[in-house]
């Protein structure tokens, strides 16, 4: 894509999302994006066949930003828990600055008629995962990879449903939650997660034995 072209692609992406925070996704008119950026619909269409494909540009966005996120010189020694942590959590870092209007992207998806929609979010689930893979240096084949592509969207999906309603500062709290889960994931790496725990120890009596 042409740079001018590749830049109108981010301003329709932008100015869609400025004006949906000031009222919210559903109420989003395209042809109010057309109005601000001072461009016709059909210039709109020939980027965004339909509104939807606004919300695969902002999902694209996340998979950029994680996938060209720069990562320590030791990444690959760090555990998979560890390498899948900051990949997940470089994906959520991107969307947050529109928190709210990736729920309300994500519900209109959701609405009773939008199978379509519906089949394409399913598609985007599995791409996104794979990626998560590539970046973590997730290198299982076979029955394995199949194993930890189903565990890893599980985790991903859980820890992705708890962001979005998270008001705690940063998403600390379903960040907490990602970490855990991952640290539970068998074979991840974790020693400490690994060892089995040591015997409890009888507690020594506060006083000693009488004669």
């Amino acid at each position: 894509m042409p740079k001018q072209q590749a830049r109108l692609h981010d301003h329709i992406l932008d100015t869609a999302l400025e004006l949906a925070e000031v009222s919210s996704w559903e109420q989003l008119q395209l042809h109010a994006v057309a109005e601000a950026l001072d461009i016709s619909l059909d210039d709109i269409r020939r980027h965004y066949p339909q509104k939807d494909d606004l919300v695969e540009a902002w999902f694209d966005r996340a998979d950029q930003a994680m996938l060209g996120a720069e990562r320590a010189a030791d990444f690959t020694d760090l555990p998979r828990h560890e390498r899948l942590q900051l990949v997940i959590t470089d994906w959520l870092d991107a969307l947050a600055p529109h928190r709210r209007l990736t729920r309300q992207m994500l519900a209109y998806k959701l609405e009773f008629g939008h199978v379509h929609l519906q089949a394409l979010g399913l598609m985007r689930i599995s791409r996104t995962v794979q990626w998560f893979r590539e970046a973590a240096r997730q290198d299982s084949t076979g029955l394995k990879r199949i194993i930890d592509e189903c565990t890893l969207t599980s985790i991903y999906l859980a820890a992705f449903t708890r962001w979005l309603f998270d008001d705690s500062a940063n998403g600390c709290n379903s960040k907490a939650f990602l970490l855990t889960a991952l640290r539970r994931w068998p074979g991840n790496g974790c020693k400490a997660c690994t060892q089995p725990a040591e015997p409890e120890r009888s507690a020594a009596p506060l006083h000693p034995p009488g004669p």
